[in-house]
């Protein structure tokens, strides 16, 4: 099958693509800030940027899309069928950046939470999460 769109309009459809602030990411940040988390965002000086950092908590919480991190088994992670090895190393090389960056966090000291796109419709579920993965409510 080839693409609906020629090669100009392909380029400017994924240049539009967000790598942050994306609709998943706010809805867990909102989430984090309801709960009386604090939290920085997109930390340079940690491995991979971070979406949201708890410095308190030495924690992290990776905001993965479903896509382009190839959340396993899930229903929103096709492959184009255009170009497939080009995608196909492309997914793989965004796995394996994922990977490395967690094992560097964690070698630093730093606790890794993954939610993943799909996850993110139920609110209540990724607020237990988030809960149980930072220990409890806290104010500051």
């Amino acid at each position: 099958m080839t693409d609906i769109f020629d090669r100009e309009k392909r380029s400017e459809v994924m240049a539009r693509i967000r790598g942050r602030d994306t609709k998943p990411e706010m809805i867990v940040r909102r989430i984090a800030h309801g709960l009386g988390f604090r939290f920085r965002l997109y930390r340079k000086d940690l491995p991979g940027s971070p979406d949201l950092v708890f410095p308190k908590h030495r924690s992290v919480i990776m905001v993965h899309g479903c896509f382009w991190h190839r959340h396993p088994g899930c229903k929103y992670a096709t492959s184009p069928k255009t170009r497939a090895r080009f995608w196909e190393e492309k997914f793989e090389g965004n796995v394996v950046r994922d990977r490395r960056n967690e094992a560097a966090l964690r070698e630093l000291g730093w606790r890794v939470m993954v939610i993943w796109e799909c996850e993110t419709g139920d609110h209540g579920a990724v607020a237990e999460r988030i809960v149980r993965f930072l220990g409890g409510v806290d104010g500051g």
